[in-house]
């Protein structure tokens, strides 16, 4: 790796204005990339953008609703057209609306799928056309260990992140002979905004490091949370050159929690 690494390449990266999505566009534009900053909150988006922009680096802020089609379509016609055309992808935006199985209300199940699926077919869709002409591009989906590891209270999250991570793969198999790869980084627990709030109906760091046995949830073997740097170096690997030769692989960044499956 070096501190060049993205030079001359534009990425798009969405869920930008906070947590592991923050630190992808970080970490892009600290080597090199310029990078267009997607999420729906304006204000916060605005804010991590002009903090980025003065360290130096080339982030462009553009909210948008990842779940639109036409808002996803109108989005990557203004990245290339004022960035250049797109190299490097990160799905990043996610919801997560805590519920049991059988308590799973029909809009939290249709909000968290919009987000989290279905803008991640948006957005990859619409990318992905213009990868596939210029045979060459990479894609990641930010999922999560969930998606591989059933949850109590996390069910509609759950299946929302394993519908984008088998999604995201089978895209990877259709885009392979035109040079483009897709790939999926799962987190576990991660130092966010949307882990703390998980906390406010009871729990702590050193509970989720610990795990529950009534939940039936397995603890973080490593002894501690994920940072969202730690994620975001991953994301970084997959989409550099350095990866070229790996597509349609799902990486764990959990320290051990899904146990290596």
């Amino acid at each position: 790796m070096t501190a060049e690494e993205f030079t001359g390449r534009v990425a798009l990266v969405t869920g930008a204005a906070g947590g592991i999505g923050a630190a992808v566009v970080r970490t892009l534009a600290e080597r090199g990339s310029r990078v267009a900053a997607v999420d729906l909150d304006a204000e916060r988006l605005t804010g991590e953008a002009q903090r980025m922009r003065g360290k130096g680096w080339d982030v462009t802020a553009l909210p948008a609703d990842v779940s639109s089609g036409a808002a996803v379509t109108a989005l990557v016609r203004t990245v290339e057209n004022r960035l250049g055309p797109i190299d490097l992808l990160v799905n990043a935006a996610g919801i997560l609306r805590p519920a049991s199985a059988l308590a799973v209300l029909d809009e939290d199940w249709a909000a968290t799928f919009a987000v989290n699926a279905t803008g991640v077919l948006q957005v990859s869709r619409a990318v992905a056309a213009g990868m596939v002409e210029r045979r060459a591009g990479s894609i990641v989906t930010v999922a999560s260990n969930a998606a591989g590891v059933p949850r109590s209270g996390m069910a509609a999250y759950a299946a929302s992140k394993a519908a984008a991570v088998m999604y995201t793969k089978c895209l990877g198999l259709e885009v392979a002979r035109y040079g483009v790869r897709c790939n999926v980084v799962a987190p576990g627990s991660t130092d966010t905004a949307m882990l703390r709030a998980l906390w406010a109906a009871g729990g702590d760091a050193r509970q989720t490091i610990a795990g529950s046995l009534s939940q039936f949830r397995v603890g973080i073997p490593l002894g501690k949370l994920a940072t969202p740097n730690d994620v975001a170096e991953t994301v970084a690997f997959l989409l550099s050159d350095r990866a070229g030769h790996i597509t349609m692989q799902e990486l764990y960044v959990d320290g051990g929690a899904a146990l290596g499956v």
